[in-house]
């Protein structure tokens, strides 16, 4: 593995106990400059996670607890009259930072969400005719609980396809469970982590770098391929986006430089093929009886779509 990205694996895992593939996965898109939705029952660390990378890679780290009476404006910032210079002067949303914790998404009022959407999608934001850039990087982990659905608002497909992937942490396995209890008994394992492990050039550097692993034009096409099955396809009401071919390709390249390679091959696209796809698709009526969940309806895509031959 990268040693840049071993040394905050090893950071987060001060904090959380297994879910090396989570982990793996959220550090990939941080590294594709991609935003993350976590969706899990509470209580599974999902918070404890996006606040563990926060402190394990420094920067400027802001919470927000969305709510129903959440205004736009705390997301964005809003303009104020300066009664000493007289001059509008813009004060700073949640958004103006690196890494922004939208804790509960979806008990966000829709003119919350579509807030989010030029931060997530251009990294600015725009207020009375001026034009405020987000800092480099910027990253927007939220989460939300699938199973409680009183007083939530459902996420349009426009705004889950600007998630770059959709996570779960899952509940743990007992022995796992046994070393949480450990961990918690004499205070919050998050003051395990004391200082972060790279700094903000680092993790610039570290994009920069992603960027220039190889791609062939067999894996491109092999990209394509899955993206382009799930159009056509009468188990699927809605199919994978251009946007969502091109996470997909991105995820590759960081998947394949995680494990010190400079070139992407088929594995990469499968391993992180599920993450970056499902929340992106509608299965028909038909596809739901057939597959049951979007995820394997995935997975039965990238096993049966042809893998080129590397040779």
């Amino acid at each position: 593995m990268n040693s840049k990205v071993n040394l905050i694996a090893d950071s987060i895992k001060k904090v959380i106990v297994g879910k090396d593939d989570t982990i793996i996965k959220l550090l990939s898109a941080m590294l594709c400059e991609g935003h993350i939705l976590l969706e899990d029952v509470p209580g599974v660390g999902k918070t404890q996670l996006i606040t563990a990378l926060s402190r394990s890679v420094g920067g400027k780290f802001n919470r927000i607890q969305l709510t129903p009476d959440v205004m736009p404006s705390d997301i964005a910032g809003f303009t104020m009259l300066d009664t000493k210079s007289g001059e509008f002067i813009y004060r700073d949303g949640a958004v103006m930072c690196n890494f922004l914790l939208a804790d509960e998404i979806n008990r966000a009022s829709p003119k919350v969400q579509s807030a989010l959407l030029e931060a997530m999608e251009e990294r600015q934001i725009s207020m009375d005719g001026e034009t405020h850039k987000l800092p480099k990087p910027f990253l927007v982990m939220a989460t939300q609980n699938p199973v409680e659905t009183y007083g939530t608002f459902h996420l349009p497909e426009a705004q889950m396809d600007r998630f770059f992937m959709k996570l779960s942490m899952g509940y743990p396995a007992p022995a796992e469970e046994l070393k949480i209890l450990e961990r918690t008994e004499m205070q919050n394992p998050i003051n395990n982590i004391d200082k972060p492990a790279i700094t903000i050039d680092e993790i610039l550097e570290m994009q920069a770098e992603v960027r220039n692993v190889r791609v062939t034009e067999q894996v491109k096409q092999y990209v394509i391929d899955i993206v382009t099955s799930t159009r056509n396809d009468r188990n699927a009401t809605l199919g994978i986006s251009p946007r969502g071919s091109i996470a997909l390709y991105k995820a590759s390249k960081a998947f394949a430089y995680i494990y010190e390679r400079d070139y992407v091959t088929p594995d990469d696209v499968k391993n992180c093929g599920v993450s970056v796809l499902a929340h992106r698709i509608i299965l028909s009526p038909q596809g739901k009886s057939e597959f049951g969940t979007v995820e394997e309806y995935v997975k039965h895509i990238l096993d049966t779509v042809p893998v080129p031959s590397m040779k």
